[in-house]
């Protein structure tokens, strides 16, 4: 047995290809006009160019004019920038491109050509070009899905369940009752004709467990690793027998001593498998939101939330470490003054962003009353992740759908560890 090795994912790049796929996902072309490009790890780009500079003199031929000019613009667009690359990135590269309407829909005609780069979080082993009329997003939302699977299995002599942790969230799948007698023999029986009627329910118990375990975790989850728990040496004697698949006999990771069995055995084991679990993204986000708790509970003066003052702190250098939940759908909105650079700023709802930027865009500047201004809007994490970068804070993107994420959204679902208490 030893301690499983996760390899670490960063929050806030995983949660940027989440919410790009989201947006490439809700757009559909007007013709077959969306462009999607997958180089794989150690493709040559020359060859992926002379493919696109290929299909681009196949795409005269499309009959409307207007689906053949996107088709084409978007072709020379994704080569431009796969010219700009040196060597493919490590994991490989996806560019999705086409012409979409503006912000806000717009006639026939008025479409734009945007492109898209996103470095797949794994390696990229697959060639892909289409021209569709939507993107081909499947691939990477399947490289995004979590493939570092623990089972669980806490057990007893009464009962057991069986649960599964995966990314963020940990799953009970089965409970059972054992079925086998007490310890104390019921009335009529001899001791040992009673003791040897157990035995015999006892080994039918751990062969109908194991079949299950291998059932769950060979055949449908192919866990990286087993955590086994119970009360008392029901645990140890069911590993010790070899009822377990070689397999999974050689997957056990840790072996905890819990309270209960059955459903609440698994949740229990799982706060105290912290240690052997430290690489992975429950656990991690356990730590780093119980901390915050523990430094707003304790009143340190290092534990704050309330967006407002942890965006001050933020800019002041104060922060260590910022949580933030990936479903906070917030934008920072900005309408700048191109005659005197007035600046006003707002965090909107991402429902409300294109009417409220309307709404200011068609008001004079508070400062100069000139209507020459522009509107800049940014997606919440990614202006924190900017400041962040300035000052040299860490930033987290905690799971909203979590146990985790609920405690967070309770106090507005941002907030931040400091470095020192700035009231002292």
């Amino acid at each position: 047995m030893g301690k499983i090795t996760i390899e670490k994912q960063d929050s806030v790049k995983l949660y940027k290809i989440k919410k790009t796929l989201d947006e490439l996902s809700r757009i559909s072309g007007r013709g077959t006009e969306l462009i999607s490009v997958y180089v794989p790890k150690g493709k040559q780009l020359h060859m992926v160019i002379n493919t696109l500079r290929e299909e681009q003199g196949t795409a005269d031929n499309i009959k409307s004019d207007l689906t053949r000019t996107h088709v084409v613009d978007s072709l020379s667009r994704v080569q431009q920038r796969l010219k700009l690359y040196k060597n493919t990135p490590d994991h490989g590269l996806v560019i999705f491109c086409g012409a979409v309407p503006p912000e806000g829909g717009g006639p026939i005609g008025s479409e734009v050509i945007k492109v898209w780069e996103i470095e797949p979080p794994k390696d990229l082993t697959t060639f892909l070009y289409r021209c569709d009329d939507h993107f081909h997003v499947d691939i990477l939302k399947d490289m995004l899905k979590d493939d570092n699977l623990i089972g669980f299995l806490a057990i007893d002599t009464k009962d057991a369940g069986w649960g599964l942790l995966y990314g963020n969230k940990i799953e009970v799948l089965r409970e059972t009752s054992s079925g086998v007698a007490g310890k104390h023999r019921q009335g009529g029986q001899s001791a040992r004709r009673f003791e040897r009627l157990r035995e015999m329910e006892l080994t039918y118990y751990y062969n109908r467990i194991a079949e299950v375990t291998k059932e769950f975790f060979i055949d449908i989850y192919p866990i990286k690793g087993l955590i086994v728990s119970g009360p008392g040496p029901t645990k140890e004697d069911f590993l010790k027998s070899n009822y377990l698949e070689y397999r999974l006999q050689n997957m056990v990771i840790a072996v905890l001593d819990t309270s209960y069995s059955g459903s609440e055995g698994i949740r229990e084991a799982f706060v105290k498998a912290s240690d052997v679990l430290s690489d992975f993204r429950l656990s991690e986000e356990k730590i780093l939101v119980e901390k915050l708790f523990r430094e707003v509970n304790s009143h340190s003066g290092k534990g704050m939330y309330g967006l407002k003052d942890v965006i001050q702190y933020l800019k002041n250098n104060v922060v260590e470490t910022l949580l933030i939940t990936d479903d906070t759908n917030l934008y920072r909105l900005e309408i700048k003054c191109n005659r005197c650079q007035n600046l006003q700023e707002e965090i909107v709802d991402r429902l409300k962003l294109i009417p409220r930027k309307t709404e200011l865009l068609n008001k004079p500047c508070p400062s100069c009353k000139s209507t020459d201004q522009e509107a800049i809007s940014q997606d919440l994490v990614d202006y924190l992740s900017l400041l962040a970068a300035q000052v040299g804070t860490k930033v987290e993107v905690i799971s909203g759908v979590t146990e985790y994420g609920a405690m967070l959204s309770s106090l507005g679902k941002v907030g931040a560890v400091l470095r020192y208490n700035p009231n002292q």
